[in-house]
């Protein structure tokens, strides 16, 4: 069996989810380059992509992630949480 196929998770005939986006001619880009928006959160994480910077539309603000080699074969969507962690608000009553 071919590496990506079982990388990616998706069955043969469909192909894997590869979301075409804008990505820099050098690579690795220079220091100071700004992050590449996307709103595509089901884009599937290639191997080309270790060492860019995505700014990453979470419903609301877009938040940076940096590319690393753990992440290939994820989608973007698993690296930015889409809600707010839950607390208790604590009354100065008592």
């Amino acid at each position: 069996m071919f590496p990506t196929r079982q990388l990616l998770g998706r069955s043969v005939w469909k192909g894997p989810n590869i979301v075409p986006l804008p990505l820099p001619k050098q690579m690795p880009p220079p220091p100071g380059t700004p992050a590449i928006k996307t709103q595509a959160r089901a884009a599937t994480i290639l191997p080309n992509f270790v060492g860019l910077r995505f700014a990453v539309h979470n419903g609301k603000i877009y938040q940076e992630i940096q590319i690393t080699e753990d992440m290939v074969g994820r989608k973007l969507g698993e690296f930015v949480p889409t809600r707010k962690r839950f607390t208790y608000k604590q009354s100065k009553n008592k």
